[in-house]
């Protein structure tokens, strides 16, 4: 498919998304939000495919929304018809692995867009804020529950309420991105981390993302239990799973993706 504000490109089953308005750091519009949506999901309708990456073209991953196309339309009453939209932190929940190869500024949605993904890594050097309060909006996609998630309540104050830009490097002591690595070797260790999470069986990821998001505030222990339970014996029907105890007896590596293949073809 073609697309007007992001490219996409697909090398050993991992499926990259690249934010491309590189003349203006790729600024954030709902045309961007729109493709970058639509290609999440069509990747994940695709059975060849076993992660996501999302990166940016240039020198910035997302420096935020463009003031033109989304904060002065939206004043004059002029915004973009971009078609029907869907929740982005429910689609990255639900999704293929996704990991954020931040290569350069994020600001603003630029961050808060990645925050559901599941590994963030970013390029030394690269400048991260949540500036929302400095525009006179606040935060959202999930961030205001998020980030004091991976960083406590305490820092996500000072962070959200000065608006306050910071080093990737700081990002990572804090624990709101998960790692940053040198920027000649980002996109590797994204892939890296794509083939470590995507070659896994995909009903097991998913399930276990399932877990992961509706059981990170549970306040019933038992209530986790029956959740993990109802999924284990979804899980246990699996082909993928079938095919692992398979050649853990048989001695042999897995073929996940054979298996998936027979289960599809059996179905």
């Amino acid at each position: 498919m073609a697309y007007e504000q992001i490219l996409t490109s697909v090398d050993d089953g991992v499926f990259t998304i690249t934010m491309h308005r590189p003349e203006r750091l790729n600024a954030w519009t709902r045309t961007m939000g729109r493709e970058m949506t639509e290609a999440v999901v069509a990747a994940n309708e695709d059975p060849s495919i076993i992660a996501i990456v999302v990166t940016g073209a240039g020198r910035g991953f997302c420096a935020g929304a463009d003031m033109q196309a989304v904060f002065q339309d939206q004043l004059d009453g002029a915004v973009e018809e971009a078609g029907a939209t869907r929740d982005w932190v429910e689609l990255m929940r639900s999704s293929k692995p996704v990991i954020a190869a931040i290569n350069g500024p994020a600001i603003g949605v630029g961050l808060s867009q990645v925050l559901s993904m599941d590994h963030l890594i970013a390029a030394e050097g690269a400048k991260l804020s949540l500036r929302f309060v400095k525009m006179g909006v606040v935060p959202e996609l999930g961030s205001s529950q998020l980030v004091p998630m991976r960083v406590g309540f305490g820092k996500a104050s000072e962070l959200m309420l000065t608006g306050t830009t910071i080093l990737a490097e700081e990002a990572a002591e804090i624990g709101l991105i998960d790692r940053v690595v040198p920027a000649n070797s980002l996109l590797d260790a994204a892939h890296d981390m794509a083939h470590a999470m995507g070659d896994n069986p995909q009903a097991s990821l998913a399930f276990t993302k399932e877990l992961l998001t509706q059981n990170m505030f549970a306040t019933s222990l038992k209530d986790v239990q029956k959740r993990e339970l109802a999924l284990l014996d979804q899980a246990y029907e699996t082909p993928e799973h079938k095919e692992a105890v398979a050649a853990f007896l048989e001695k042999r590596t897995p073929d996940f993706e054979a298996a998936r293949s027979r289960g599809a073809s059996d179905a």
